[in-house]
């Protein structure tokens, strides 16, 4: 259920909702996709879980003053508009797991966000120095074949489904780790772009041969026209993510070639 939605229900019951109110006021809901009726699914967790739902976060202050969020991009905000209206503690899924517990793996920056259920009350972490092993890797494969490749650790892309509606970003970032020159942008042309308006009077090999030389003379900070701006890691992230699945493929290593190039590299 959208945010939207939720505000007719939110409104009929003046307020935040307990599960059950929610239920005497929609009837039985199951996502549309996933076919999970996920209050259901939390309710039955543990015995001592109570479900409320709201569109304000602050709402929870009215039930307890030390709270856990649980959001992982607006997880600041969450927790200064938190602090702002009287609770006392406010810790964030990152602060879980910082640091090693009896032994235990751990990840300094993100905590459990980013993680992954690998088994009976066991996780899989973000791997908590990326960077270095960005660079064991690239230093390996240029041993091993003289060539230094772009490398980066990858987990959700970052892109919306447009039919189930579910955002696939669910880590806090989608690369924690990636070599130097994947941290900048993409300068692209939009191709229908100049193509219709500043080269609309040609055809043909006319107007292939101007939009060639269009991009060959573009800078390397120039503004990317019509483009929507992300960042390298971000874009082949997804693309890794997309390729690689999170399922049974097995894919896990996704090799990628002329990603770079455009139609004005010979």
């Amino acid at each position: 259920m959208e945010p939207e939605d939720f505000d007719e229900v939110s409104d009929k019951a003046g307020g935040m909702v307990t599960g059950r109110e929610f239920r005497e006021i929609t009837g039985p809901y199951k996502h549309p996709f996933t076919g999970m009726d996920y209050i259901e699914l939390y309710e039955n967790a543990a015995d001592n879980i109570s479900v409320y739902l709201s569109n304000d976060p602050r709402d929870i202050l009215k039930l307890n003053e030390n709270i856990l969020t649980a959001d992982i991009h607006t997880r600041f905000k969450t927790q200064q508009r938190l602090f702002k209206t009287g609770a006392k503690k406010v810790l964030m899924l990152s602060d879980i797991l910082n640091e090693s517990v009896n032994g235990s793996g751990y990840n300094t920056k993100y905590g459990v966000l980013g993680s992954n259920l690998s088994g009976e009350g066991k996780l899989k972490l973000f791997p908590n120095q990326s960077d270095m092993l960005v660079k064991c890797v690239r230093e390996l494969f240029k041993e091993h074949t003289g060539i230094m490749p772009e490398v980066l650790v990858y987990g959700d892309g970052a892109f919306k489904d447009p039919v189930c509606g579910i955002w696939e970003l669910a880590d806090p970032v989608v690369s924690p780790g990636y070599s130097e020159n994947l941290g900048g942008r993409p300068t692209e042309m939009k191709l229908k772009l100049i193509a219709d308006q500043e080269f609309k009077n040609l055809i043909g090999a006319a107007k292939l041969k101007a939009i060639t030389e269009k991009i060959k003379n573009k800078t390397n900070n120039a503004f990317s026209e019509g483009t929507t701006p992300r960042r390298y890691a971000d874009l082949l992230g997804s693309l890794c993510d997309l390729i690689s699945g999170s399922g049974d493929k097995g894919t896990p290593v996704v090799w990628i070639r002329g990603y770079f190039d455009n139609i004005a590299n010979e």
